[in-house]
């Protein structure tokens, strides 16, 4: 894939706030910044056509400019973002047209994920029911940003639980999609339903049920796409370095 050569120039101020670097003290690679830039998606803490400066993320996480350079690449690769030759990196701005093929090809992989799996042993049954009670307890504590990155890990976690990484990878690059169109169109999250139908999915699976999980997750899917409209969010993005912290340190 060929992508432009962006502007380079970016002399935008960064507010001061945690240091987003690799979290044991060491250079992030690029492959680190790359999911860091995606759970921040996943949080609902970059918004759809978010500048992602060079001269910032490379300042924010201490590295060169190519290697940020070489994690943006990456996220163009996966349709995470955009580049322009004169105006730089953006988070992508889905449009409605792409809001209904993204959600068609989650329901093409994930009902097919759970038709054709073998059946999840206790141990991945156990980690999806902990899933569920991480989101449970974000939802109690009011913590927007874990909440909304673990209703969409969710769907990630199944994949892989079922064994399939690389669909877990692909759920995980139209997750953050599907994220970005609900931030633009959804007229709102509605979290406790979504964790609700994930506890229900997960009872399914555990009780060996694997069309009632199928049904369930179908019924799903729809309720969110359903759920969008063309209301915009007014809350600006957040500025990169509250919205690039990691996870869990607050909102």
């Amino acid at each position: 894939m060929t992508l432009p050569t962006p502007d380079l120039s970016d002399n935008a101020a960064l507010p001061p706030a945690l240091q987003a670097g690799a979290d044991d003290g060491r250079a992030a690679s690029s492959a680190e910044i790359a999911e860091r830039i995606t759970q921040s998606i996943l949080a609902q803490r970059l918004a759809p056509g978010t500048r992602l400066g060079e001269q910032a993320l490379a300042g924010l996480f201490g590295v060169s400019r190519t290697l940020v350079r070489e994690a943006l690449t990456r996220l163009a690769a996966r349709g995470i973002v955009t580049v322009s030759s004169r105006r730089g990196w953006f988070v992508i701005e889905p449009s409605r047209q792409e809001a209904r093929q993204a959600f068609a090809a989650r329901r093409a992989i994930e009902l097919g994920l759970l038709r054709y799996a073998p059946p999840l042993t206790a141990q991945a049954i156990g980690r999806l029911q902990e899933h569920v009670a991480q989101e449970e307890r974000a939802l109690a504590a009011d913590d927007a940003a874990l909440r909304s990155y673990l209703l969409g890990d969710f769907h990630v976690c199944l994949g892989e639980c079922a064994g399939n990484v690389l669909l877990a990878d692909t759920l995980r690059d139209l997750t953050a999609r599907t994220t970005l169109i609900a931030m633009r169109y959804q007229s709102s999250h509605q979290a406790h339903a979504s964790c609700a139908d994930h506890a229900q999915i997960v009872a399914a699976l555990a009780r060996g049920d694997t069309e009632q999980a199928i049904a369930l997750m179908d019924a799903h899917l729809g309720d969110v796409e359903a759920g969008l409209s063309a209301a915009t969010p007014d809350d600006r993005p957040d500025p990169l370095r509250q919205a690039l912290r990691p996870l869990g340190r607050g909102n």
